[in-house]
């Protein structure tokens, strides 16, 4: 394995066979290129351009989507893909909009063929999702999320049935008094008002031809979803309605070394935050993977210039130099309401009475300091300097500082 650039990114040693390629983006593709990508695996993205839709899956045909933690005021489809996708390329994921047309999973290496490129790859995450059935009326595609939605949690209006029905959910349906159920009918076509709104539904009897026109703002399509696995079939097992099999409670497919997540493994919730933590467990899967094959290659990004942190009333006051590495007493309390803001990224140092490994992970053992941090005065001068300018080290005497020690539980310890 060959050094690049002052140790902060490496060469690939197996002739440029990437740790995994992401195929698909979405709430699954994006969060399982975060996760790889925050774990220093450089994830190869395939998002997409024509094929199952947009980039960013499904989502980037809603509109408001009101119940995805972290957002109470609600976000928008495409917002919140285009807030994912920042995060996986932040991170180091490389990310293309071109369309997978061939996969080889039959023999490792595998290879993945896009409009544009060819890489082998050893792992393979699958969120290709599953695209909406359609009934294609005239102006389907002119009020698709303008008035037609298929997440009946998310938007449900008008629902429409097709095919098969559970005569269970008939009978509360005929029960409400809000409901009218129209037999031997099909939608032919949807009806705008002046303003290009939709503001109804043309319906026509199948046995007699007679057109009508329901009056309504929205309608809901129930009949089902395809998954996007039509260049999986022959390599990785299916299941009758052509979904990837995942052994249950993870993310493995019938392949080692492929994993699936999201709508693609999925016919039955189809949420986006289901497929965002789908998209997690491919990603950690993978990483586990990579490792016990010893087969990870990790890829370090360049670091990049820190933001001057400008000496507040407090510092100067409490004698506290953020430029500095060491520090001493009571000072920690300055160092801790500094940083509690996120200011820079602390590592903590244990002391060697506690017999811990100091070979921290940069990208893996971030702390963000929240109230008091003690370190014990036992620690080698020499891993201090080893860890210049990524860590801050406070000295304490617990007989000086006696309320510090109590507070952090601290009596006192041992010489080993």
């Amino acid at each position: 394995m060959s050094e690049v650039d002052s140790g902060v990114c490496f060469l690939l040693a197996g002739k440029g066979v990437e740790n995994v390629v992401i195929i698909g983006s979405g709430p699954a593709g994006y969060t399982a290129a975060i996760y790889a990508a925050h774990a220093n695996l450089k994830p190869v993205v395939f998002e997409g351009y024509q094929a199952g839709g947009v980039p960013g899956g499904q989502l980037m045909t809603t509109t408001e989507v009101e119940n995805f933690p972290g957002f109470p005021e609600g976000i928008t489809g495409p917002d919140l893909m285009d807030r994912m996708r920042r995060q996986a390329e932040r991170w180091g994921a490389e990310l293309y909009q071109e369309d997978v047309e061939a996969i080889d999973l039959k023999s490792s290496p595998f290879t993945i063929q896009s409009s544009e490129r060819k890489v082998k790859c050893h792992t393979v995450i699958i969120g290709t999702g599953a695209t909406a059935k359609r009934l294609r009326l005239p102006r389907e595609d002119e009020f698709w999320s303008r008035g037609i939605s298929v997440c009946a949690i998310c938007d449900g209006a008008s629902p429409l049935f097709k095919g098969q029905v559970d005569y269970h959910e008939c009978f509360r349906v005929f029960d409400n008094p809000n409901v009218t159920v129209h037999f031997n009918t099909e939608a032919a076509d949807l009806v705008s008002n002046t303003k290009g709104q939709m503001s109804g539904i043309l319906i026509k009897k199948v046995d007699t031809g007679e057109e009508s026109m329901v009056e309504a703002k929205g309608l809901f399509y129930g009949i089902g979803h395809s998954p996007n696995t039509q260049l999986l079939k022959g390599q990785v097992e299916l299941d009758y309605s052509g979904y990837v099999q995942v052994e249950e409670g993870t993310a493995k497919t019938s392949v080692e070394g492929v994993f699936a997540a999201g709508d693609v493994q999925d016919h039955e919730w189809r949420q986006a935050i289901t497929a965002a933590g789908s998209g997690c467990v491919a990603a950690l899967s993978v990483e586990r993977y990579l490792v016990s094959k010893d087969l990870l290659i990790e890829f370090h990004q360049p670091k990049t210039d820190e933001v001057k942190k400008e000496l507040t009333d407090r510092d100067v006051q409490e004698g506290f130099d953020i430029s500095l590495t060491k520090h001493k007493g009571q000072v920690c309390a300055s160092i801790s309401d500094s940083y509690a803001n996120g200011i820079k990224t602390l590592k903590t140092i244990l002391s060697k009475a506690m017999s811990v490994s100091l070979r921290f992970n940069y990208t893996h053992m971030m702390l963000l300091l929240h109230g008091l941090f003690l370190v014990y005065v036992s620690v080698d001068n020499n891993v201090i300097d080893e860890f210049d300018q990524n860590v801050h080290f406070v000295e304490i005497d617990i007989e000086e500082d006696p309320e510090i020690a109590e507070a952090a539980g601290i009596m006192g310890f041992e010489q080993s």
